[in-house]
């Protein structure tokens, strides 16, 4: 049988939400952490607030260092692994930064040399603090770091992809450096796969960093596009894991589902555990998944205000710890725990190696609609860069033995009277 797939939830205190850490409960986190593992999970991905552990670039606070190992042991005690992320940075539409990058203090975060040196430091001192506890995967940098970047965003720290790449390999240095040989990656949103201007590109996901991550939201314009049961909706977190293995440099690479969650009102509550459902089953039909880890644990209390209404009920569980019927569906897969491995995709739809192209991929671009074209006519495509369709060795070590163009997928236009265009 194949390694087990891995199954988890991002970890959302249920009490105080990430500001928890000032006020920190280990009571409150015992009982969340008991109504995780009464599901059958495997691991969690705790989030530290960077300012509120960073506070001044010579100061990570021990106090709070030792309130995650708190964190990390109480798991250990209930069977959990730990991932932790690291630049805490963004979440839930909120954003995470010590006062000596912003305002006055005004500094870029990835090329300005203090912050650089501060951010290494900060990482290295977490996972060395980390590395003796058996439990403990290894570091995320940080979560969807590249929406500091580029825009939407309203005050983006720009950076070339050239600075960016330096950026990557000094932060997961420091990891490595603090707990050597543990599982130390990177994640971004999905805007490094689709957006032409991200300096964060698709070659640093799939090529920097023990596996590669993604994360899936389907409303990206996929769910209000297509609706909340299509086959693009369904299948969009597969998507995504083929989508990476296009850029990896290793025909194998494990491929980590990092993010995944049923966001209302595009997906309703009642419609919540099916989505769940096929989503989990088609990243299942994916191989080299090494796990799913769901958006998110517990429901953002009400208590709390201005953020986005889709935030507010995406945990598992209630914000009284008690599981929704989407948290029985993630149960019963865990329980499986060992898959039969998927057979591998034969076909591969050809994407454009060029990251100024990108948006080809993106909902409404034409990878994207031949890869669903294809999808719900019973096929089970991957994605090859277009520099390497012809590479036999490469479609070799992948199994790929038919490899299609959009165009060979797509119809062709029809013109002003019906007919097509020639």
């Amino acid at each position: 049988m194949p390694p087990a797939v891995r199954f988890g939830v991002n970890y959302t205190p249920s009490e105080g939400w990430f500001h928890h850490w000032l006020d920190f409960d280990p009571d409150s986190v015992r009982a969340d952490l008991d109504s995780i593992a009464a599901l059958g999970l495997d691991h969690i991905r705790v989030f530290p607030l960077w300012p509120y552990f960073q506070p001044n670039r010579a100061l990570i606070r021990p106090r709070a260092v030792e309130q995650l190992l708190t964190v990390v042991d109480a798991a250990a005690e209930r069977g959990l692994d730990v991932n932790v992320d690291g630049l805490q940075g963004h979440l839930s539409s909120f954003d995470f930064l010590p006062a000596w990058t912003r305002t006055w203090h005004r500094r870029n975060l990835f090329t300005d040399p203090d912050v650089l040196a501060g951010q290494a430091a900060y990482l290295r001192t977490l996972a060395a603090a980390l590395a003796d506890r058996p439990n403990f995967l290894g570091m995320t940098l940080g979560n969807e770091v590249n929406q500091f970047s580029a825009g939407p965003h309203p005050d983006p720290d720009r950076a070339t992809p050239a600075q960016i790449d330096a950026w990557l390999e000094r932060m997961l240095a420091a990891c490595e450096e603090g707990a050597p040989g543990r599982l130390h990656l990177h994640a971004e949103y999905d805007a490094t796969w689709y957006q032409d201007d991200q300096p964060f590109t698709p070659a640093q996901a799939a090529r920097l960093g023990a596996v590669t991550a993604v994360h899936s939201w389907v409303f990206n314009g996929t769910a209000q596009r297509h609706g909340r049961s299509s086959v693009p909706t369904e299948h969009h977190a597969a998507y995504l894991i083929e989508l990476s293995k296009a850029w990896a440099g290793e025909p194998h690479r494990p491929v980590w589902l990092q993010e995944v969650g049923a966001p209302a009102p595009l997906i309703p509550p009642g419609h919540a555990s099916r989505f769940t459902e096929a989503t989990v089953t088609n990243a299942l039909d994916c191989p080299d998944l090494w796990g799913i880890t769901w958006w998110c644990s517990h429901d953002v209390s009400r208590d709390l205000v201005d953020f986005p209404q889709l935030e507010y009920g995406l945990g598992l569980l209630t914000n009284d710890r008690k599981p929704k019927d989407l948290a029985r569906v993630l149960a019963d897969a865990a329980r499986e725990r060992r898959h039969a491995a998927p057979a591998p995709r034969t076909t591969a739809l050809v994407v454009p190696a060029d990251p100024s192209a990108r948006s080809r991929c993106a909902p409404g671009g034409p990878v994207f609609d031949a890869f669903f074209r294809l999808v719900a006519d019973g096929a089970r495509p991957t994605t090859v860069l277009d520099t390497r369709a012809d590479d036999r060795d490469h479609l070799a070590a992948r199994s790929i033995t038919t490899v299609l163009t959009p165009d060979q997928v797509l119809p062709l236009p029809q013109g002003p009277h019906g007919g097509t265009r020639s």
